[in-house]
């Protein structure tokens, strides 16, 4: 928190002075240089709320961010407060090389650092596309001042010769088809066209709206705002309302510590799994409990799996879209429908209660994109948790979005050893792959990669593809898209590149998943194993990795298991969630 050398705080511009040796000079200073952007002395007696500002020409999810910003100064001015906003880094999924996963953590870094070093009493963060909204989480947990998430929002669905699509289950079902030939170039260009027609982020269950839609299930949203698609004038309201209630918080001193606590954490996962959601929140969410000392336990996040029912019929789990949620009613109607499972005492940023605000949102009304506990899509969590001689150390499965027959099965190891080396073979008429075997990936995770990008949607071979398969199962030490389907093992801990089992499977080899058993094994001696072990050899340094934030990254990064958050960001474990 903002302070004057001596850990005193002022508020306002009098707080986190610039050290020129003389605290008077140095308030002089700042509010002379602050006039000279024409405020007056009446500006800078108020309470000061930074805006952290994410926009960019290469960010389209952001694409609205002028317009959330202006809203939210306007919130803030009418409660009181000056606002401010600041550029953080930004990151545009499907722009940045090799993942945008490789700078979540510099993202949470710089927006850590800035809301440090910048005068403020409060920060609103408006994040939307998927790497964005956990590293502003990461950052608040952190950096420990007033904080209040707003998301950019999903955007509407297009449609193609009839047909609902939406970003980006229907890129990837789509682009199936393509690859097995069902459609052609001309038609393949239609759809680029009519898939992603408005600003905001992907309208599906995806890694963004999976994280939305948690931020509020924690208590670090206005009740409401993870749905509101982003080209509505109801965002824009909620944008406002954050402002106005990012002065209060100043105010009353309510601080990130006092909402993310283990039963807060408890309530997002539960919603992860109740809304079918990407496996990346759970990737994301361990990252922020970690920045709290709060360490997620995967056996009771797999028993909370086991008796929460995924109840939202929205792709890939389903077969809906965000603005149907948003209609139906949002979070709220999830909540409602999971009642005794969540803990509704947990604060929020409003200041009341989780039950306090979903007893204040307007009264149920019919509706069939979240089903009854009764009647649900999936009558398990949509993500289980995986152990095994190839996993001693977890992988995960999203089930709700898998093939059933494939959930048990034995198969043929086809191995690739990168994703460049998937790239090269993947379509080769040649390679020697029928639809019972089992695709591997390795050298995918968080050194490996590096990042741990969102490779693990192995594409179904060319050949086989044109013969109508539509999934087989695919491990690998990546991670998937939210929006991605299929039967799909992923994050396998610990990875290939720091000698995991993973980096011993070879083609032939065969291997059994059994998710109800919750077992992912190599069917191979350990005898065999250890000769194998014993002949390994790390992959070479990545190039580049020798200096700057590469080199961080590799020295730094944690497992999956770990949040693939920085070592020494993370402070010493005091809790563990579920609780």
């Amino acid at each position: 928190m903002g302070g004057n050398g001596d850990g005193t705080k002022q508020g306002g511009m009098r707080d986190g002075l610039t050290s020129y040796g003389d605290p008077g000079f140095s308030l002089y200073l700042r509010k002379s240089f602050a006039k000279s952007m024409g405020y007056s002395d009446s500006d800078l007696d108020r309470p000061v709320i930074g805006i952290a500002d994410t926009g960019s020409d290469y960010n389209n999810c952001h694409r609205t961010m002028p317009e959330l910003v202006e809203a939210v100064k306007r919130g803030v001015m009418y409660a009181g407060g000056l606002p401010l906003a600041f550029p953080t880094v930004s990151l545009g999924e499907p722009f940045l090389n090799p993942t945008s996963m490789l700078f979540r953590n510099l993202m949470a870094i710089d927006t850590e650092e800035m809301v440090r070093a910048l005068p403020m009493d409060a920060v609103v963060l408006i994040g939307g596309c998927d790497k964005t909204v956990p590293a502003q989480l990461m950052a608040a947990a952190s950096a420990g001042i007033p904080a209040i998430n707003l998301v950019t929002g999903p955007m509407m669905t297009g449609s193609w010769r009839g047909e609902r699509l939406g970003a980006c289950t229907d890129c990837r079902r789509m682009w199936g088809r393509y690859r097995g030939g069902e459609l052609d170039d001309q038609e393949i260009g239609e759809i680029e066209d009519s898939l992603t027609t408005t600003a905001g982020t992907c309208m599906v269950m995806g890694t963004a709206s999976t994280m939305a839609l948690m931020t509020e299930a924690l208590g670090m949203m206005l009740p409401g705002g993870a749905a509101i698609p982003a080209v509505h004038a109801d965002r824009l309201r909620q944008a406002e309302a954050t402002g106005s209630r990012a002065v209060a918080m100043a105010a009353e001193g309510l601080t990130p510590d006092r909402i993310m606590t283990p039963a807060a954490f408890a309530n997002a996962l539960r919603i992860l799994l109740a809304v079918g959601g990407s496996t990346n929140g759970l990737v994301h969410m361990t990252a922020v409990a970690g920045r709290r000392g709060i360490a997620v336990d995967l056996e009771a996040f797999d028993r909370m799996s086991e008796e929460t029912p995924v109840l939202v019929d929205l792709k890939p789990s389903g077969q809906n879209y965000m603005e149907d949620l948003h209609k139906a009613g949002g979070l709220a109607a999830i909540m409602r429908e999971l009642g005794p499972l969540l803990d509704l005492g947990c604060l929020t940023v409003t200041g009341r209660t989780l039950g306090e605000e979903l007893d204040a949102r307007p009264a149920p009304w019919p509706q069939t994109i979240v089903r009854p506990r009764s009647q649900p899509i999936y009558e398990k969590g949509g993500i289980a948790v995986l152990r095994g001689n190839l996993a001693p150390e977890t992988a995960i499965v999203k089930r709700s979005a898998a093939t059933p027959e494939l959930l048990r099965h034995t198969g043929r190891a086809v191995v690739f050893d990168s994703p460049a080396d998937l790239a090269l073979r993947i379509d080769d008429p040649d390679l020697d792959v029928t639809a019972e075997d089992i695709l591997v990936m390795r050298n995918a995770g968080p050194k490996g990669a590096p990042g741990m990008p969102e490779a693990g949607y192995l594409p179904i071979p060319k050949k086989l593809a044109r013969q109508g398969v539509k999934d087989m199962v695919r491990i690998s030490d990546a991670r998937m898209s939210g929006t991605a389907f299929g039967t799909i093992v992923l994050h396998v801990c610990p990875e290939s590149a720091v000698g995991g089992p993973l980096a011993l499977v070879q083609t032939g080899d065969r291997i059994t998943l059994d998710v109800d058993a919750r077992r992912l094994d190599l069917l191979v001696d350990e005898a065999e194993l250890e000769r194998r072990r014993a002949a390994w050899t790390a992959p070479d340094p990545h190039p580049g990795s020798d200096r700057g934030w590469l080199k961080l990254h590799m020295t730094e990064v944690r497992q999956a298991t770990g949040g693939a958050d920085f070592d020494f960001l993370v402070p010493p474990v005091t809790a563990k969630t579920p609780v």
